[in-house]
């Protein structure tokens, strides 16, 4: 089998060491395959934290790294189209429906119920506009109101049955739908949103294995769903520990000391970095 991964990340900065980790358990598990692929793709849909000079930047630090990506990279951007024909695809089944909530109402939404429904990182959509009427949410469509698509998740399991998906850390994991709810599948200001994005990317990239940190494990019963839905290939997994700070947080790229440009102007080597990277997860 010919193993072809990726690496994903935003160009809103430059890499830090858990972005270093990331890179490196792609880049080995694909060097596992005499033919495998190393594959870049750039999350670049969230426009307005886009800068150009990242995009050279983060190529410029998995060179230094000595972590080569096989190929010219992807930009999420160059995708609109093919998000949309699957935003459609799923509309047309049913399964997803406009969201006309501003954060501020599902906030209220949430302080008015007894107990709101949760999720692994906090509360989740309680549902509210997929309690409306077709008929009202064409009212509002005509209307000019601004909308979300989020996908009826319970709908959407009824549609495809129990699925599972394998990692290679955790072993194989049930699908469970009501973990993070009704996600966004499309976000009222670009159209679309990650957990649509990733999965038509993965698949048009001919992704075998996903490799990224753990705090994604809830996200891929949603990826997994959304696969079969799509009628798209079942992917293997390996949610690997996080690189976290001194107080036990996931590093943001605010974190300038552990950027990989910071490491090399101290003096580090390429290989310093990397083993550095290799010995902060912690389980």
């Amino acid at each position: 089998m010919i193993i072809r991964t990726r690496f994903a990340p935003s160009p809103t900065g430059r890499l830090h060491l858990g972005h270093v980790l990331a890179a490196r358990v792609a880049s080995d598990l694909a060097r596992q395959s005499p033919d495998g692929r190393f594959l870049l793709r750039f999350e670049d849909i969230d426009a307005p934290r886009v800068r150009e000079e990242y995009y050279s930047g983060i190529e410029e630090d998995l060179t230094w790294l000595g972590l080569h990506c096989d190929g010219e990279a992807l930009r999420q951007t160059s995708r609109t189209a093919a998000y949309e024909i699957a935003l459609e695809h799923l509309r047309e089944t049913g399964l997803v429906y406009p969201c006309f909530c501003t954060r501020r109402e599902i906030q209220e939404e949430w302080s008015n119920m007894a107990a709101a429904p949760q999720g692994p990182e906090g509360p989740i959509y309680p549902g509210t506009c997929r309690r409306l009427t077709r008929a009202d949410s064409q009212e509002k469509i005509a209307a000019g109101i601004p909308h979300a698509w989020r996908l009826d998740s319970q709908s959407a399991f009824a549609a495809t049955g129990p699925l599972t998906f394998h990692d290679l850390r955790f072993g194989t994991i049930t699908v469970n739908p009501s973990l993070l709810g009704d996600v966004v599948l499309a976000r009222k200001d670009i159209g679309c949103a990650y957990h649509l994005a990733v999965v038509v990317d993965d698949a048009f990239q001919e992704i075998t294995h996903v490799t990224r940190g753990e705090d994604l494990l809830a996200s891929t019963h949603v990826h997994r769903l959304l696969q079969a839905l799509l009628g798209l290939p079942e992917l293997v997994y390996h949610h690997h520990p996080l690189v976290v700070d001194k107080d036990g947080k996931r590093l943001a790229k605010r974190c300038d000391a552990l950027s990989v440009a910071a490491m090399r102007d101290s003096g580090m080597t390429a290989g310093e970095v990397l083993e550095k990277a290799m010995e902060s997860p912690r389980p």
